[in-house]
């Protein structure tokens, strides 16, 4: 199946385009087919230079790699592939010649309208109490355009340059039926669809002409784009009716919606999926976060690499409603990931921002042992310098840390605490000073003199100086004997 992503260059990309980008991505590699990405760039003003290297940069970020259209290589944007240009304003003689097609057929018109006639027209019709004012065939036959002036002034019209527009010509009375692969049977009535411009003043086309030219000509199967575009369905199927070409598939994708269920926008939060990229999320994360909103697997399946995703994606499992854009959901698949990561990969990446921190740890030959102290902890790598600063600095006194009502550690019974966690250390020798080793020693002191919770919590927290962080047994461990038991000699004294 060949699939597009055909995102507008108009800034970064949403991570709503960037979902859009994915499920056609899952669907073309189910098949063997082909992914192509195509940049719809016919709205000039809105074009925003760096917006088409943004759009490859976070594609390829995300591993979502065209196989055809429009792709980076060494940082230069190419395009590759039979089927080109791929940058539609690269084809605006082909959106010509096809619009003049159908005008000759009768199936298209030019209008002449100036933007004052137009506001005009459409506030008349509000002031008649028509709702959704629009430039249809009850309004076309008042306008300046070639269904109402003579062949013989259009020509002298056109002769002369006077500006214009085409617009597609809508009957009516006839209904549009269609099977979206979401939504199900769709039906249109011909007289809410109005006469949409096909090219535009400047010569470049509009979404609605492009898009049918483009699909057609790539040999595009299906297309997954937001349901914002349903309105617009019925102008693009008659399109395809006008040219005599088999339409291909649609599927309108449910919208991200806040938690308030209004559409997902800046004004509440990251909408951009470059935002995500800079605070540290990975792509595996990402992905897998994007590919459940809206679509359910079946089963109680949560995490998915993106070749589990190729393998269990359906669009028959995608929703109709709106999918909540939940961060907290987000940040606990992030957390998943940063777990799954091999520990080889995971040292790699925390190792120059912590060494960059703290000069020690650029030649700490048991750096991979203390990143494995944090793995099961972490959610960004960005938090590595801070949960690994215990390990290169000597902490901070905190008797609110260190103290803990739960644990009934206060500081009343904190010096005793403290004590006995020094007898029974000192008695590990330092050839034998390990894990399982200082577990087996407290945990038999603990049974005879306090509970567990009482010796763990205060020796972690004296340890590390933080609320939360690795568990007791760990840091002791990796701390050596030396360093634990002078940092509770220096609680002790504290205290």
């Amino acid at each position: 199946m060949r699939t597009r992503f055909a995102p507008s260059p108009t800034g970064f990309l949403h991570v709503g385009g960037l979902r859009t980008a994915l499920y056609a991505y899952l669907l073309a590699k189910q098949s063997d087919g082909k992914f192509i990405l195509r940049i719809e760039d016919t709205d000039q003003e809105r074009s925003v230079p760096g917006a088409i290297e943004n759009i490859l940069r976070t594609l390829h970020w995300a591993s979502l790699h065209p196989d055809e259209g429009v792709m980076m290589r060494n940082g230069v944007i190419v395009q590759e592939g039979g089927k080109g240009p791929y940058i539609q304003s690269e084809r605006l003689p082909l959106y010509k010649k096809y619009a003049e097609e159908l005008i000759e057929s009768g199936l298209a018109y030019y209008a002449f309208d100036t933007k004052e006639e137009l506001d005009q027209m459409r506030n008349e019709m509000a002031q008649d109490g028509i709702a959704a004012p629009r430039y249809d065939a009850s309004a076309r036959m008042r306008m300046k355009n070639a269904l109402t002036m003579s062949k013989e002034e259009v020509h002298m019209r056109l002769e002369k340059g006077d500006p214009y527009v085409i617009r597609m010509k809508v009957e009516p009375n006839q209904l549009i039926t269609f099977e979206d692969e979401i939504r199900g049977k769709l039906e249109f009535q011909g007289k809410t669809v109005d006469d949409q411009v096909l090219l535009k003043g400047d010569g470049f086309p509009t979404y609605h002409l492009a898009h049918v030219v483009d699909d057609h000509l790539m040999d595009i199967q299906m297309i997954i784009r937001g349901e914002e575009w349903l309105s617009s369905l019925p102008k693009h199927l008659l399109l395809f009716q006008y040219f005599g070409w088999k339409e291909p598939r649609y599927a309108h994708v449910p919208l991200l919606l806040n938690k308030d269920k209004s559409k997902l926008s800046k004004r509440q939060g990251d909408v951009a999926a470059e935002d995500y990229i800079k605070k540290g999320y990975l792509p595996e994360a990402l992905l897998n976060f994007l590919a459940l909103l809206g679509w359910n697997p079946g089963t109680t399946q949560e995490l998915f690499s993106l070749q589990e995703l190729t393998d269990a994606f359906s669009l028959d499992r995608v929703q109709k409603g709106g999918a909540i854009f939940d961060t907290e959901k987000l940040d606990w698949l992030q957390g998943q990931w940063m777990r799954k990561m091999p520990l080889e990969e995971f040292t790699k990446r925390i190792w120059s921002l912590v060494a960059a921190e703290y000069a020690q740890a650029k030649n700490d030959a048991k750096f991979s042992e203390k990143a494995a102290l944090i793995q099961e902890r972490i959610t960004f790598f960005k938090e590595a310098p801070e949960m690994l600063r215990f390990l290169y600095r000597e902490p901070e006194f905190n008797i609110e840390i260190i103290t803990n009502k739960k644990q009934k550690v206060t500081k009343e019974n904190l010096p005793e605490i403290i004590d006995l966690l020094i007898e029974n250390l000192n008695q590990i020798g330092s050839d034998t000073w390990n894990e399982s080793v200082i577990k087996m020693t407290l945990e038999n002191a603990s049974v005879k003199q306090l509970k567990k919770g009482q010796m763990l919590w205060p020796l972690r927290a004296v340890l590390t100086g933080l609320p939360y962080s690795p568990g007791a047994y760990e840091v002791a461990a990796l701390l050596g004997k030396e360093t634990t038991l002078k940092r509770l000699e220096a609680a002790r004294k504290a205290i």
